[in-house]
């Protein structure tokens, strides 16, 4: 879907300003060490995926997203999960309290260390042979679908090619709304004049890991 979580090549948001990974600390305030934990604690029951989590957050209204900083974005993500899959109330959330339910266990504190180093692969048995191999040229689809999607909008419609793929993996858009299937997985190169136009440095080019349904010969 589009909205403020995709502004990638948008106009009038000014500078970035990020902060240099070697002095940026991992959290900048104690909540958002606390959120991140929440997270994924309760993202270890099962109740959904990855890509579920992240269309929980994008499903924001815009101005709000934007308002948001990022933990926040994750807590607003996960009141909606949680809200959803009927694990809490309205209320057990306004009263920050909540029961445990019955047919969910937390996950043991000394298998979180073990749990996480193990992570969660995604790569999946092939179905069927690749469309596309290294060198091809491709067109990322223009689409604007109302779901989740990992196609960023500044592709969208643009030429590229294919570098090299990484295999079948988990369809994100499908697995979004609990539809688990493989799709192969492809690093596309997209120059940058194709996406800027003649400003762009001609040098310059973009990598952009797509799946074989986000991709069309060009």
């Amino acid at each position: 879907m589009n909205g403020a979580h995709d502004l990638g090549g948008m106009h009038g948001l000014g500078p970035v300003g990020a902060e240099p990974e070697s002095v940026e600390p991992v959290f900048h305030h104690e909540w958002e060490r606390r959120a991140f934990a929440l997270t994924l604690a309760c993202g270890f029951l099962g109740q959904w995926n990855i890509d579920e989590s992240r269309h929980a957050r994008e499903r924001q209204h815009p101005a709000t997203y934007l308002r948001n900083s990022y933990y926040e974005n994750w807590m607003t993500g996960l009141s909606t999960l949680l809200l959803e899959k009927e694990l809490v109330t309205a209320e057990e959330l306004a009263r920050d309290g909540a029961r445990q339910p019955a047919r969910l266990e937390p996950v043991p504190v000394e298998r979180v260390e073990e749990l996480l180093r193990r992570g969660g692969p995604v790569d999946m048995p092939a179905g069927r042979e690749a469309r596309y191999a290294r060198g091809d040229a491709v067109r990322a689809i223009n689409e604007h679908p109302a779901g989740h999607t990992r196609v960023p909008r500044y592709v969208r419609g643009r030429p590229g090619t294919v570098v090299c793929r990484h295999g079948c993996h988990v369809f994100a858009d499908a697995n979004a709304h609990g539809e688990r299937r493989g799709e192969h997985l492809y690093s596309v190169r997209f120059e940058a004049s194709s996406l800027w136009g003649g400003a762009a440095a001609g040098r310059d080019a973009v990598y952009v890991d797509l799946w074989e349904p986000h991709l069309e010969p060009a």
